[in-house]
């Protein structure tokens, strides 16, 4: 509890004690103002000096004001009809404060989800200078530097580790515990805990640029972004607290004028100013105002603490509504781990074969080429390999040792006007040209990941209608596997370029009210990521390309993530409308009892103060999240 919460918690207890306390107190007249007046103003103050600055600067329609009118007007009314019942005005004003303790706890208590992730920042690194250790601020470390990570210190900046080995707690960027193992040679990426040994590492990136940098700036901003929901209770306040003000005054002034003047009855002014103030204690619109954006900022809250980043309540609220989810297959249903499992040649040795296809793909950073690279074993001596180019989608061509090279899929094959021979099995194929003449192929296997199956089943018990695969992978092995997991469509040998046709396709296709969701690794995918309704980059840890382009960061690559994120915003935008209804409905119909005068203030302290509890309670269930 903060300290701000503790001294208002103070003077909650002080007021209540004192109301309590002065019916036991035999004072009359003057005496008993005065008394009743030192609890009113230990609770309401602030709210009375809100009021009136808001009056100064010409905000005047607030719930400050509209409270300050309705407990001044109560103690006036009571000092004319020499009554002496202060309790109602220093009530209301209680239980107000009350519920501004409790929306202030449980903004706090979201905040809390978010200031977990803040923990991720690094407080110092430390950079090796002169065989000595040296801590600093990261900001001032350079590219290139070399720093030493200790057991249980926070990686401070994205780097390459030079020595060492250990394993690395990412719970705070992926919400999972499992720890990941750490090697020379692996990329480290700011934010996680190194958990066992010192490692050595080589930065690649300024503290600005790395990724807790992005990822704090991400979530600190989430919330400038608002969804259509906050803009409407936004938009209504404005229209509605001005509105229910000349309301109160109407119903203050004309019904005793009428009765005055057309009726010739007493007019009873006493009576209508009464039920007037009620009426602007029951109109607040805190709970509307308070809960609403509440509600997202506790969705957005727990969602980051599960490994879930939304970049604003808006995209939350298009989440909510996604019915069909494409997939791209490399990196997202699939490990991306590409293995050579077969070879397939016509009078070339196996290994020679293998040799031309690793010395062609070197200066490629695709998985099928790290592959080919791998199975081949040996170091790349790139000087025996002039020439390089690329087809996209096709393969690369290439002089290996001055022999002219191709290797890549069916179009290359094509494209070059080489006859090639067809593969039964189930991969990706590489085939193999030298000197113009087809020389064999390589078969390439991907591993489906271990709960993508799972996933897509749970995507379906979320309320997806349609799931999607597009890949350029060749047709058979797509269908494979689309078959295996349960994919609804699947488009295979797409360019780049075609993935993004593909989407625009499926997004006409799609009825009005409906969101289509796009989802990969976010390094190559982010063309389609941002035409998507809402862009999901998963695996994310460390990409540039995935935080820019995605609306939605999933910080693991498990595909059940993806399910995770779409149930957190149905549950948030349900709370949502459940606040709505509750909030709006029950404001309507205690207005209309305080205008007829069925309802007192007391009803009135209920329809403001406990609707706003009762719907800040309710937003807090935002924050809690499910494991799948």
């Amino acid at each position: 509890m903060r300290k701000k919460q503790k001294i208002m918690l103070v003077r909650i207890l002080a007021a209540a004690a004192l109301l309590i306390a002065m019916n036991f107190v035999p004072a009359q007249g003057w005496i008993r103002f005065v008394l009743y007046l030192i609890p009113y103003l230990i609770i309401g103050y602030d709210i009375l000096w809100k009021a009136i600055k808001g009056i100064k600067n010409g905000q005047v329609f607030d719930e400050c004001f509209l409270m300050a009118v309705a407990t001044v007007g109560a103690i006036a009314l009571a000092l004319y009809e020499k009554s002496g019942d202060y309790k109602e005005a220093i009530a209301v004003m209680l239980f107000y404060q009350v519920g501004e303790w409790f929306q202030s706890y449980a903004v706090g208590k979201s905040r809390r989800n978010i200031s977990d992730l803040m923990d991720i920042r690094p407080d110092y690194a430390n950079v090796e200078l002169d065989g000595r250790l040296e801590k600093v601020d990261p900001d001032e470390v350079e590219i290139g530097s070399m720093i030493i990570v200790q057991p249980g210190e926070k990686v401070p900046i994205d780097g390459v580790i030079v020595e060492g080995d250990s394993t690395l707690n990412t719970s705070a960027l992926t919400g999972e515990s499992l720890p990941r193992d750490a090697k020379p040679g692996d990329d480290i990426i700011s934010g996680c805990i190194n958990m066992t040994g010192v490692l050595r590492v080589r930065t690649t990136r300024e503290f600005g640029e790395s990724t807790v940098s992005r990822i704090l700036d991400l979530v600190e901003n989430a919330s400038s972004r608002k969804s259509k929901s906050e803009d409407f209770i936004s938009k209504f306040a404005r229209v509605y607290t001005p509105a229910v003000c000349y309301a109160a005054l109407a119903l203050a002034f004309l019904p005793p004028l009428v009765r005055m003047i057309v009726l010739g009855l007493p007019a009873g002014w006493e009576t209508w100013i009464y039920r007037a103030l009620t009426f602007l204690v029951i109109s607040c619109p805190c709970a509307l105002v308070i809960s609403i954006p509440l509600s997202f900022f506790a969705g957005i809250g727990g969602a980051s603490n599960a490994g879930v980043l939304v970049k604003g309540s808006n995209y939350l609220e298009t989440l909510s509504k996604t019915r069909t989810v494409v997939f791209d297959k490399t990196g997202t249903l699939t490990q991306g781990v590409f293995e050579v499992n077969g070879i397939h040649h016509n009078e070339i040795e196996d290994q020679k074969l293998l040799e031309y296809a690793a010395l062609a793909e070197s200066a490629s950073s695709h998985p099928i080429s790290k592959s080919l690279k791998k199975a081949y074993g040996k170091e790349i001596d790139r000087t025996r390999v002039t020439d390089i180019r690329e087809i996209s989608g096709n393969g690369v061509t290439a002089l290996v040792d001055g022999v002219e090279v191709a290797a890549g899929n069916d179009k290359l094959m094509d494209h070059l006007g080489i006859p090639y021979r067809s593969c039964h099995s189930v991969g990706t194929i590489i085939h193999m040209a030298v000197n113009g003449q087809y020389a064999g192929h390589i078969v390439i296997s991907d591993i489906v990941k271990p709960r993508a199956k799972e996933a897509v089943r749970m995507l379906k018990r979320a309320g997806v209608r349609k799931t999607v695969m597009l890949t350029g992978d060749a047709k058979k092995v797509a269908d494979q596997v689309a078959k295996d997991l349960g994919i609804d469509t699947v488009y295979s040998e797409l360019l780049p370029a075609d993935k993004v046709e593909k989407v625009e396709a499926l997004l006409k296709e799609q009825p009005e009210k409906e969101q289509l969701a796009f989802v990969g690794d976010g390094i190559n995918d982010a063309p389609v990521l941002r035409r998507a309704d809402i862009g999901i980059a998963m695996g994310a840890m460390g990409s540039d390309a995935a935080i820019e382009a995605a609306d939605v960061v999933l910080m693991d690559d498990d595909p059940m993530q993806i399910a995770k994120a779409i149930r957190i915003s149905r549950k948030c935008l349900g709370i949502v409308y459940q606040n709505i209804v509750f909030a709006i409905g029950i404001k309507l119909i205690c207005l209309f009892l305080g205008a007829i005068g069925i309802a007192n203030m007391w009803l009135a302290i209920f329809a403001d103060v406990g609707v706003m509890i009762l719907a800040v309670l309710n937003a807090i269930r935002a924050l809690f999240v499910k494991k799948l």
